[in-house]
């Protein structure tokens, strides 16, 4: 089950740039502010249907388990305005550069965060990934920093995820996120609202529906992704990482009409080189690790 959760998130995930189209003109603070709203209202009706209201109560008693959320859900904030932002102005191709580059990210937070050491294929996955964004960011003539934000920031939240994935269901979490972003996200609403720059009531019906959709699109593919990160290894889960950005790639250039030129082509072959690399190593230790499991029961 955890690997079609995973499936399931990351493929939604990859679709969204078709969504996004969508959500025009809303800008991308607003976008973000309804997915939060929105997403409220789904989490609650899903606590209900699901009588999981005790355990949400539960993480919020727990204080190390509220931390952990909060810190989740500001990186998660940071994500989406990112991710809404490149979308909605023709840089879809550099969005899925940032869920290319992640697994390589989660690599170096093992290294950083959890002091692991990388094996010799890692370091030159690592390696390859370095000249990758060097190449690109001569390609697009500055730091590729919608990709690398992307990248650490959706890094550091599935880490955060993980360290209270054992001790919170996915819909508490969640709703701890959720509820922790929202009276950020009901400023920023009445603000809009108030300086007219609010496009939810002054669009028409289609428009109104289009962005309150955004709290089902937003909240069952993070539903999925919590519930794959509770139960499967991160070797797994980087493996899964890739659907998005095949998808949001793809996307991008037949879709969207994004251009890619001969020096995007080769920044991201260098980056697909260091996905391969890691993807072997991550292989080879699961084979491993699977026969000494085997070694050790027959001993």
């Amino acid at each position: 089950m955890g690997v079609l959760f995973g499936i399931g998130a990351y493929g939604l995930w990859g679709l969204l740039p078709l969504y996004f189209v969508l959500l025009h003109p809303a800008s991308p603070v607003e976008i973000v502010a309804n997915r939060v709203l929105w997403s409220l209202i789904f989490c609650a009706l899903l606590l209900t249907v699901t009588r999981a209201w005790p355990q949400l109560l539960a993480a919020f008693r727990d204080l190390r388990v509220l931390g952990t959320l909060s810190v989740a859900a500001g990186l998660i904030a940071v994500n989406w305005l990112t991710y809404t932002f490149g979308v909605t102005t023709g840089h879809a191709i550099e969005t899925s550069l940032g869920y290319f580059i992640n697994p390589l990210v989660s690599v170096l937070l093992g290294v950083l965060v959890l002091k692991e050491k990388l094996r010799p294929l890692q370091w030159a996955a690592v390696g390859v990934g370095f000249i990758a964004v060097v190449v690109l960011t001569v390609a697009y003539g500055q730091l590729p920093w919608i990709a690398l934000i992307l990248a650490f920031s959706f890094g550091l939240y599935g880490f955060a995820k993980k360290r209270v994935g054992s001790r919170v269901d996915a819909a508490s979490s969640l709703s701890v996120e959720t509820a922790v972003l929202t009276p950020f996200a009901l400023v920023t609403v009445l603000v809009l609202a108030g300086t007219g720059q609010s496009t939810l009531l002054d669009n028409g019906a289609a428009h109104f529906w289009a962005l309150a959709a955004s709290g089902v699109v937003t909240a069952v593919p993070l539903l999925f992704f919590g519930a794959s990160a509770r139960r499967l290894p991160m070797t797994t889960i980087g493996l899964l990482q890739y659907f998005a950005p095949v998808l949001q790639f793809l996307i991008a250039i037949t879709v969207l009409g994004e251009h890619m030129g001969l020096d995007r082509w080769i920044g991201f072959g260098i980056v697909w080189l260091a996905l391969v690399l890691l993807t072997v190593d991550m292989l080879r230790t699961y084979r491993q690790n699977v026969a000494l499991r085997k070694a050790a029961v027959t001993a």
